[in-house]
């Protein structure tokens, strides 16, 4: 992906262009209908423009998908707030990604399962980094999570004061996230892939009771 600075305002403008683009496609046909001929056509750009931006289709996808994302992330605070137990909070968390993940299905497997190419964890960086207003009512110890494309990472980030506490030792936190993105990872391909016929609620409530029982059972007593 090209490299510039917020202060660009062409290339910025530029970029903004695509991604609405991107939007308008995703809303009128789909995420799976998105192609570079169609992007740069509503953009006004030559499809040759679009790859001086970013380095493939799931780039290109994947940074658009993320203009999606602002109802979760709006939504986080409002989750964690319903308790002070880090604990609590972990399970909250997942359970306002897991809500959001499966109203939106095809946009999050978009964000974290598809293959999008070489340095996919810079593309969330980049985009905040571009458009931080969209970061402006999150609280700034939330921002490191969100600023992850790895959901691996973010996980860890997430469990780490579940650590500090005493729930969990290291080596059963990283059970509990490798489990708990197995079981994410596979519910939300197999439900894209129309292998899995839940709705949103059924498939919200199947993955929590998942998630609970994974980390109740690796709890410290």
């Amino acid at each position: 992906m090209i490299q510039f600075e917020k202060e660009d305002i062409k290339k910025k403008r530029i970029l903004k262009a695509f991604i609405k683009s991107v939007r308008q496609v995703i809303n009128d046909q789909g995420i799976e209908n998105v192609t570079i001929r169609k992007v740069a056509k509503i953009a006004g750009y030559n499809s040759a423009t679009i790859y001086n931006y970013f380095d493939n289709l799931n780039q290109l996808i994947f940074f658009g998908a993320i203009s999606f994302l602002d109802d979760y992330v709006q939504a986080i605070p409002f989750y964690l707030n319903k308790s002070d137990d880090v604990l609590d909070q972990f399970l909250l968390i997942w359970e306002c990604f897991a809500k959001n993940s499966f109203e939106k299905p095809n946009i999050f497997y978009a964000i974290f399962t598809e293959n999008i190419g070489d340095n996919s964890e810079n593309l969330f960086k980049k985009y905040y980094q571009l458009f931080p207003e969209e970061l402006e009512n999150i609280p700034k110890k939330y921002i490191p999570m969100l600023l992850e494309s790895e959901l691996s990472k973010r996980c860890s980030i997430h469990i780490k004061p579940c650590i500090d506490e005493g729930y969990f030792d290291t080596e059963a936190a990283e059970e509990v996230d490798e489990r708990i993105r197995l079981i994410y990872h596979g519910m939300l391909s197999l439900i894209v892939n129309n292998r899995l016929n839940y709705n949103k609620s059924k498939a919200t409530k199947t993955f929590m009771k998942y998630v609970r029982n994974i980390a109740e059972n690796k709890v410290i007593v």
